[in-house]
């Protein structure tokens, strides 16, 4: 005898209700916009946040102050080194400080703190190191490479104005204000770091 339940379809359990009222379950599509949204959202954090922007600014720095070097190799090289150097002395000094607090958290929250809160200084270099490894790859000269480079920090920053005035409600004449207030100050940032380094 054979059993039945095999043919039957499995039971989905109640569906979802609000007030009574039946809602139609999210589609997958609406779930891996939310989930779209999330990333953006997070990665926006992680950029207009103090070490996201730190990081911009240290990254079109070093780009700025490599106008010497060989190849554009050698520019990501020492872009990806140095950035790496004060990445980890970020996540020492929160390691280092968390051990100041009562009662002292354990050493691998200290450093799960350390690698979050300076995250954004490590994506600072994503875009622009992508854009040197296109001179690198032949994909285009490696002098539009580098100068698309050099001036995609910039970019970023402008944008980083532009989002915080957005999302603090400020009206269209703000933004831009924001925008070039941001750009300005950067681009005095980045070339005060370029003569120093």
């Amino acid at each position: 005898m054979t059993d039945r339940s095999e043919d039957q379809p499995a039971d989905p359990g109640p569906e979802p209700t609000v007030g009574g009222a039946k809602v139609a379950a999210p589609s997958s599509t609406e779930a891996l916009r939310v989930a779209g949204a999330r990333g953006a959202k997070a990665l926006l954090s992680a950029y207009s946040g103090e070490h996201g922007i730190y990081g911009v600014v240290l990254v079109t720095a070093l780009i700025g102050a490599e106008i010497e070097a060989p190849t554009d190799l050698d520019v990501i090289w020492f872009v990806a080194g140095t950035v790496g150097v004060f990445w980890l002395a970020h996540i020492y000094a929160a390691v280092v400080a968390s051990r100041s607090r009562r009662p002292v958290p354990p050493l691998h929250e200290g450093i799960r703190d350390g690698v979050r809160h300076s995250g954004g200084m490590a994506l600072a270099m994503l875009i622009p190191v992508f854009l040197l490894a296109t001179g690198t790859w032949g994909v285009l000269d490696e002098w539009t490479a580098y100068f698309l480079a050099l001036g995609s920090g910039v970019v970023i920053l402008g944008l980083i104005g532009f989002l915080n005035a957005r999302r603090n409600g400020a009206t269209w004449p703000w933004r831009v204000l924001g925008v070039l207030a941001t750009t300005l100050l950067g681009l005095l940032v980045i070339g005060l770091s370029i003569l120093v380094h």
